[in-house]
């Protein structure tokens, strides 16, 4: 059974001068000398606590940028009027007139994507906040007029939240920590984009390779069915034969579309992710990957790189230290939540008028406050477990992606050091019984589209290291600039990488004369 408690409404304390004291003209002098100090100490303080409260120039996208340009090398550029629009458009334009690299399309990305300019006013908006946590609250002012009996009392009052001036520094600390956890946000999103669109540029040049051999193929079968069509109605081949090799050649076509089509989804997945449209998707792209790194990547300390640089880690700190200010804030008005003060000037007819002040609080009768501390310590415990289990996360996703790009290395090396020469004295080899009458042109033929499935394994070993030593490097914070670039047109690849996998066959005069079908692919060549 509740207990029901009621308690007389007590009217507000009013202190007025005496009267009496009042009329003399020292008393009055002092009553103004009083009155101005604190009045001249709280325009003061009003004056300096609003100097404090205002935007910064570049809306906290100056540490963004310095974030960006140390992970990943490239410059962040946030367009916030038409000025610096059009001047994004013009590097824009400027990166388009010539071959895209890996760099360049991340640099593209950085200045054209519209998502991450979005993704940009997550500071402007948090910057708001900041500001307005630092500004004092605006005064309250009350009016009241009533008539009765011929007499006519009015009442006026100027009122302030003094719990929310007291409170201003802590609130203050608590919306800069926001905001810096804002800022690892948005670092991390220009990470994470930079990396779709390294992996959309790897997928893309890959497909392009394909592409090209699989044409050179099919010039290739199409020569060999054409021969057998020939040979067929001179009575020279067997239907069997002659339907082996049109298989082969229809086989192709269709592997050869489907590269086309892949292809083609590639470059429109590129062109997403750098945010082209219209005109600008006629950009092109390098004729080859880069050659993998010739020396076996490192990595040795990539977990302690990732503790100091992942932006989600950042956040997630930021976040924690956020929750601790919330929860000193909570804390501190646990007691008394509500504090206002108020200046009161009363008047009657026929009565003088009446000044005082006015004070009310929220009384912790009922509510203690205690709900709203562990609130805040569950939060706060919170924020400290999900950091710690990030950063076991980070650790074992840059664990699994060091293991990733080490095998994908060993692969695409033990491709271009001990496959591709392999096959290249396989072929030469068909090449010189071909010359010598040992062998026919279909059997040449069978050899160049063997060479063609070994030249496309490599193709893929080489771009599966690249995708993987791209997401080693979001996993560990950003990295530096991509080694891709300059690997391109690195003079340190073996020799077996650089040199050509060429088949010409020569016909003899065993065979008639023939389209002269040549599969070549150069490794490690530059755009």
């Amino acid at each position: 059974m509740n207990a029901a408690l009621s308690y007389p409404i007590v009217p507000p304390l009013r202190l007025a001068p005496n009267r009496d004291a009042a009329s003399s003209p020292r008393a009055h002098d002092a009553r103004r000398s009083h009155r101005r100090a604190p009045l001249t100490a709280a325009v003061l303080a009003t004056l300096v606590l609003s100097g404090c409260a205002t935007f910064s120039d570049d809306g906290g996208f100056g540490a963004v940028a310095d974030a960006t340009q140390q992970r990943l090398g490239k410059s962040a550029v946030w367009a916030r009027d038409d000025t610096s629009a059009q001047a994004l458009a013009q590097e824009r334009d400027a990166l388009l007139a010539k071959p895209l690299d890996v760099d360049a399309a991340v640099q593209l990305t950085l200045l054209n994507h519209r998502g991450l300019q979005a993704t940009y006013a997550e500071l402007g908006i948090a910057e708001a906040s900041l500001v307005q946590a630092g500004r004092l609250p605006n005064p309250r002012f009350s009016f009241q007029r009533v008539q009765g009996g011929g007499d006519v009392g009015i009442e006026r009052a100027w009122g302030l939240d003094i719990v929310r001036v007291l409170t201003m520094p802590l609130a203050s600390r608590v919306e800069a920590r926001r905001f810096a956890q804002v800022q690892a946000q948005v670092t991390q999103a220009i990470v994470e984009q930079a990396t779709l669109t390294r992996r959309a540029w790897i997928e893309a040049v890959a497909a392009q390779e394909r592409v090209r051999i699989l044409e050179q193929t099919s010039l290739a079968t199409q020569a060999a069915s054409e021969l057998a069509d020939g040979m067929a109605r001179a009575g020279n081949f067997s239907a069997m034969r002659r339907t082996q090799e049109n298989l082969v050649y229809a086989d192709t076509a269709a592997r050869l579309a489907r590269a086309r089509e892949q292809a083609n989804s590639a470059h429109e997945h590129l062109a997403r992710q750098m945010g082209l449209w219209g005109q600008q998707l006629t950009f092109t792209l390098p004729a080859r990957l880069p050659v993998v790194p010739t020396a076996r990547p490192a990595w040795p300390d990539a977990e302690a790189q990732a503790m100091r640089e992942r932006a989600d880690i950042h956040a997630a700190r930021a976040a924690l230290d956020a929750t601790a200010s919330d929860l000193g804030l909570t804390r501190t008005t646990r007691f008394v939540n509500v504090l206002d003060a108020a200046y009161r000037n009363n008047s009657a007819t026929g009565s003088p008028n009446e000044r005082g002040y006015e004070i009310s609080l929220e009384v912790p009768l009922f509510d203690w406050g205690s709900a709203r501390v562990a609130g805040a310590e569950a939060r706060y415990r919170q924020s400290l477990d999900r950091l710690a289990d990030n950063a076991v996360a980070a650790r074992a996703d840059v664990r699994t992606r060091r293991a990733q790009t080490l095998a994908a290395w060993d692969i695409a090396e033990h491709y271009r050091t001990t496959v591709l020469p392999l096959r290249q004295r396989v072929s030469d080899e068909m090449l010189l019984r071909y010359n010598g009458m040992l062998a026919s042109v279909f059997e040449l033929l069978s050899d160049a589209r063997e060479q063609r499935d070994t030249v496309l394994a490599y193709i893929d070993a080489t771009a599966d290291y690249w995708l993987a030593d791209a997401a080693l490097r979001e996993s560990v914070g950003g990295g530096g600039p991509d080694p891709a670039s300059t690997a391109a047109t690195s003079s340190n690849a073996t020799g077996a990488a650089r040199s050509s996998s060429t088949l010409t066959p020569t016909p003899g005069n065993a065979t008639p004369t023939a389209p002269q079908p040549s599969l070549t692919h150069q490794h490690g060549g530059g755009a």
